[in-house]
């Protein structure tokens, strides 16, 4: 632990600043937990998503249906963001070095916008503009009903694998939102391979639904617009979930800070401090999924000395790292007793 003081209380404003990186062991081991965990649920949907996407096709080809091609589009682009998910989550595990000395935990706020953008683009877009086409062409006479059974065979195996792929995304999602509501968490979390899989996988079963009606529709009242329209539905549902991966994404990619209860929590820990007179401002922000730095100001005692000042400083990390094991760094400035009381022009 480095301890770098310069006391000058004589100063109208101390350039006082601490800088500290905890051992952080014990957080380490929780985050290597939970990215096993969630990396398991993305393997999960990936393997999922091939296995499903051939045969869509398969069976697109032999019915042309249209809302089967959009549901082979669906799950081929997923397997493409589960291999960028799992890219995203390799690349954040990277060290620090004197190019990225905060680390590189925000890859996979980079590469989750990445597939945000797929999701939007390739899934949704290609889905409505196949399903425009596709109603264009039964206007025009050129589409023929073919043979629909498979498609029912095929939508019935896809929602089974679907389902255990999204059951084991579930287990992980519940498992780290403990008692936070499910909108609650998706806002608050700061690890979006989490709530990506989900949000996913929830999305292909939507869409395997949707393919379903529109393909019994279609066979019972012998109209294919049925299975343009479902190819549509299925794409402007892609788009939603497109668009809400991009808003949560966002926040963390530009640099989101800690909630205002954490806010409040490491104001009341510095100010325990024997030492401390007042705690000024509290400035947070996420590097990566579980990789919170901390800058704060901090006033002491006019007759603290240096080393009172070195060891407050100590216990202010040591308290902060115990109860929030996501905080990895903390830099603390400290600020004059004058300044401080000085009245406000």
């Amino acid at each position: 632990m480095n301890n770098s003081i310069t006391h000058a209380p004589d100063t109208a404003h101390t350039p006082t600043t601490q800088t500290i990186h905890p051992d952080g062991q014990h957080a380490r081991n929780r985050n290597a937990e939970e990215h096993t965990e969630s990396t398991s649920s993305v393997i999960a949907a990936i393997a999922a998503n091939i296995a499903i996407g051939i045969v869509k096709f398969i069976a697109a080809a032999i019915s042309g249906s249209s809302a089967m091609i959009s549901e082979g589009i669906h799950s081929i682009v997923d397997s493409g963001n589960g291999l960028l998910i799992l890219l995203g989550i390799k690349k954040s595990k990277q060290p620090a070095d004197k190019t990225h000395p905060f680390g590189y935990g925000k890859e996979l706020y980079f590469w989750t916008l990445v597939v945000a953008i797929m999701i939007f683009a390739l899934g949704g877009g290609f889905s409505i503009y196949e399903g425009a086409q596709h109603m264009q062409e039964v206007a025009r006479g050129h589409v023929e009903i073919g043979n629909t059974g498979l498609n029912y065979i095929v939508l019935v195996i896809s929602a089974i694998i679907e389902g255990l792929s999204l059951r084991v995304a579930i287990k992980t999602f519940n498992e780290a939102r403990g008692s936070s509501s499910v909108f609650s968490f998706i806002k608050q979390a700061k690890d979006p391979s989490l709530f990506t899989v989900v949000l996913e996988d929830s999305a292909a079963l939507s869409g395997l639904l949707v393919a379903l009606v529109g393909v019994t529709l279609t066979h019972v009242f012998q109209n294919p617009y049925f299975d343009g329209a479902a190819s549509i539905i299925i794409g402007l549902l892609l788009a939603g979930v497109a668009v809400i991966l991009l808003r949560e994404t966002k926040g963390l990619l530009i640099g989101e800070g800690a909630d205002k209860h954490t806010i409040e929590r490491i104001e009341q820990l510095v100010e325990s401090n024997a030492f401390v007179v007042e705690c000024g401002r509290i400035l947070t922000m996420y590097m990566g999924p579980h990789d919170m730095l901390v800058a704060l100001d901090a006033t002491f005692t006019p007759d603290a000395t240096r080393d009172d000042i070195m060891y407050a400083i100590d216990d202010i990390e040591a308290s902060i790292v115990q109860e929030l094991p996501d905080v990895t760094r903390i830099f603390i400035e400290s600020e004059s007793l004058r300044t401080t009381l000085q009245p406000s022009l």
